[in-house]
């Protein structure tokens, strides 16, 4: 049970991480374009981005995949930049939403390569005779988390687009923007 609770703890500090913002950016930008009424479309693709996350550890502890972390630590900020540039074309988000397979391909992707960024570092972590439990429950971890993210970006875009009637293309707009300048100052940073 400590096992459990312990790296459960551990998933959910992970995205929670205030010395890095990389995770909870990301989720926001994901959850930008949904409304309440999609949250099972918004939960699907948390929940691929927490997978792909998942198979990239698995593969890191199981097979020794591993990438050259510079170009890993590169591409996360990217991977928020792109998905902050989608919240500047509100008019193609019912395109995103719709049943097409890409953008949910490219979260679940995503998710990989944030995985892959903090795949040495849980190796180390992982205890050899609980291996299975411990990813099983980092893995919660990181579900709980993005979904009080995502929770958080739903009711604060209710309140700021029906409590204070401000237009959603703007509040999108503005949120994107400032994360978008976070994830070029990462990038910058890591160049």
């Amino acid at each position: 049970m400590e096992t459990l609770w312990f790296y459960l703890k551990l998933g959910f500090w992970h995205v929670i991480d205030w010395e890095g913002l990389d995770h909870f950016y990301f989720i926001i930008t994901l959850a930008m374009p949904f409304a309440f009424y999609q949250g099972k479309k918004l939960l699907w693709w948390v929940t691929l981005f927490t997978l792909g996350h998942t198979f990239s550890l698995v593969g890191n502890f199981y097979a020794g995949i591993t990438f050259s972390a510079y170009w890993i630590e590169l591409l996360i900020p990217i991977t928020i930049g792109l998905n902050a540039i989608t919240l500047f074309f509100p008019s193609q988000h019912e395109m995103m939403l719709s049943k097409s397979f890409f953008f949910p391909f490219i979260t679940l992707v995503f998710g990989v390569i944030h995985g892959l960024g903090f795949g040495r570092y849980f190796t180390m972590l992982i205890p050899q005779d609980a291996v299975s439990l411990s990813l099983f429950s980092f893995a919660v971890g990181v579900e709980l988390a993005q979904i009080m993210i995502v929770l958080g970006v739903l009711i604060l875009s209710y309140i700021i687009t029906h409590k204070f009637r401000q237009s959603k293309k703007k509040w999108e707009f503005l949120v994107g923007a400032m994360i978008l300048s976070q994830a070029l100052g990462m990038i910058f940073e890591r160049i």
